[in-house]
Protein backbone atom coordinates (compact mmCIF):
# COMPACT_ATOMS: atom_id res chain seq x y z
CA UNK A 1 0.00 0.00 0.00
CA UNK A 2 1.01 3.24 -0.73
CA UNK A 3 0.00 5.38 2.57
CA UNK A 4 -2.54 7.54 0.82
CA UNK A 5 -5.56 8.76 2.55
CA UNK A 6 -8.09 9.15 0.18
CA UNK A 7 -9.59 11.53 2.46
CA UNK A 8 -6.36 13.53 1.94
CA UNK A 9 -5.55 12.36 -1.81
CA UNK A 10 -9.28 13.25 -2.60
CA UNK A 11 -10.63 15.69 -0.50
CA UNK A 12 -13.56 16.74 -3.04
CA UNK A 13 -14.83 12.79 -2.85
CA UNK A 14 -14.13 11.50 0.17
CA UNK A 15 -15.49 12.83 3.23
CA UNK A 16 -15.28 11.69 7.18
CA UNK A 17 -18.19 10.77 8.75
CA UNK A 18 -17.75 8.89 11.78
CA UNK A 19 -13.97 6.98 13.06
CA UNK A 20 -13.00 5.93 16.64
CA UNK A 21 -10.23 3.08 17.06
CA UNK A 22 -11.85 0.39 15.68
CA UNK A 23 -13.50 2.16 12.10
CA UNK A 24 -13.75 4.76 10.39
CA UNK A 25 -16.67 5.80 8.08
CA UNK A 26 -16.75 7.23 5.12
CA UNK A 27 -18.68 9.03 2.56
CA UNK A 28 -17.72 9.27 -1.30
CA UNK A 29 -19.24 10.90 -4.00
CA UNK A 30 -18.56 11.84 -7.99
CA UNK A 31 -19.82 12.77 -10.51
CA UNK A 32 -19.78 11.01 -14.26
CA UNK A 33 -15.68 11.58 -15.81
CA UNK A 34 -14.60 12.81 -12.44
CA UNK A 35 -11.17 10.39 -11.31
CA UNK A 36 -9.26 9.91 -8.07
CA UNK A 37 -5.63 10.24 -7.38
CA UNK A 38 -3.89 6.75 -6.42
CA UNK A 39 -4.64 5.76 -2.56
CA UNK A 40 -5.33 3.18 -0.29
CA UNK A 41 -8.25 1.06 1.45
CA UNK A 42 -7.39 -1.50 3.71
CA UNK A 43 -10.50 -4.36 4.86
CA UNK A 44 -13.67 -2.40 4.42
CA UNK A 45 -17.10 -2.67 3.44
CA UNK A 46 -19.00 -0.80 1.14
CA UNK A 47 -22.64 0.63 1.02
CA UNK A 48 -23.53 1.62 -2.71
CA UNK A 49 -26.41 4.33 -2.16
CA UNK A 50 -26.32 4.64 -5.83
CA UNK A 51 -25.69 2.60 -9.04
CA UNK A 52 -22.61 3.43 -10.43
CA UNK A 53 -20.04 2.44 -13.07
CA UNK A 54 -16.40 2.57 -12.31
CA UNK A 55 -12.94 1.99 -13.88
CA UNK A 56 -10.25 1.15 -11.45
CA UNK A 57 -6.98 0.55 -12.19
CA UNK A 58 -3.47 0.06 -9.86
CA UNK A 59 0.06 -1.24 -10.99
CA UNK A 60 -0.91 -1.18 -14.63
CA UNK A 61 -3.79 -3.22 -14.09
CA UNK A 62 -7.47 -2.30 -14.48
CA UNK A 63 -11.08 -3.36 -13.82
CA UNK A 64 -14.40 -2.28 -14.55
CA UNK A 65 -16.71 -2.11 -11.47
CA UNK A 66 -20.57 -2.02 -11.85
CA UNK A 67 -22.73 -2.12 -8.83
CA UNK A 68 -26.58 -1.88 -8.17
CA UNK A 69 -27.88 0.72 -5.64
CA UNK A 70 -28.46 -0.32 -1.99
CA UNK A 71 -25.98 -3.07 -2.01
CA UNK A 72 -23.42 -4.43 0.98
CA UNK A 73 -19.54 -5.64 -0.67
CA UNK A 74 -16.64 -6.53 1.15
CA UNK A 75 -13.68 -4.85 -0.26
CA UNK A 76 -10.42 -6.57 0.45
CA UNK A 77 -7.25 -4.20 1.27
CA UNK A 78 -6.20 -2.30 -1.73
CA UNK A 79 -4.64 0.72 -3.51
CA UNK A 80 -6.01 2.28 -6.35
CA UNK A 81 -7.09 4.94 -8.32
CA UNK A 82 -10.60 4.98 -10.27
CA UNK A 83 -12.66 6.68 -12.56
CA UNK A 84 -16.39 6.98 -13.02
CA UNK A 85 -17.26 6.06 -16.42
CA UNK A 86 -21.28 5.62 -15.97
CA UNK A 87 -23.75 7.97 -16.60
CA UNK A 88 -24.50 8.76 -13.28
CA UNK A 89 -23.07 10.31 -9.78
CA UNK A 90 -21.51 8.06 -7.74
CA UNK A 91 -22.63 7.44 -3.71
CA UNK A 92 -21.28 5.16 -1.42
CA UNK A 93 -20.70 4.58 2.37
CA UNK A 94 -17.23 2.93 3.24
CA UNK A 95 -16.82 1.28 6.68
CA UNK A 96 -13.14 1.28 6.96
CA UNK A 97 -11.33 -1.56 9.85
CA UNK A 98 -8.52 -0.55 11.83
CA UNK A 99 -6.27 -3.07 13.48
CA UNK A 100 -5.80 -6.49 13.02
CA UNK A 101 -8.98 -6.30 11.15
CA UNK A 102 -7.84 -3.84 8.86
CA UNK A 103 -5.31 -6.57 6.93
CA UNK A 104 -3.23 -5.67 4.09
CA UNK A 105 -3.10 -6.38 0.67
CA UNK A 106 -2.03 -9.54 -0.88
CA UNK A 107 1.15 -10.32 -3.55
CA UNK A 108 -1.73 -9.80 -6.22
CA UNK A 109 -3.25 -6.75 -7.25
CA UNK A 110 -7.49 -6.77 -5.76
CA UNK A 111 -8.80 -3.51 -7.92
CA UNK A 112 -12.59 -3.29 -6.47
CA UNK A 113 -14.99 -5.47 -4.28
CA UNK A 114 -14.64 -9.13 -4.09
CA UNK A 115 -16.25 -11.48 -6.19
CA UNK A 116 -16.49 -14.11 -3.54
CA UNK A 117 -17.15 -11.58 -0.14
CA UNK A 118 -13.93 -12.64 1.38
Amino acid sequence: MTGADPTVTDSKHYRTMWENDHVRVLEYTDLPGESTSPHDHPNSVMITLSGFQRLLSSGGATREVQLPANQAVWLPAQSHSGENIGATPTHTIIVELKGASAGTPSGTITLGPSADGH
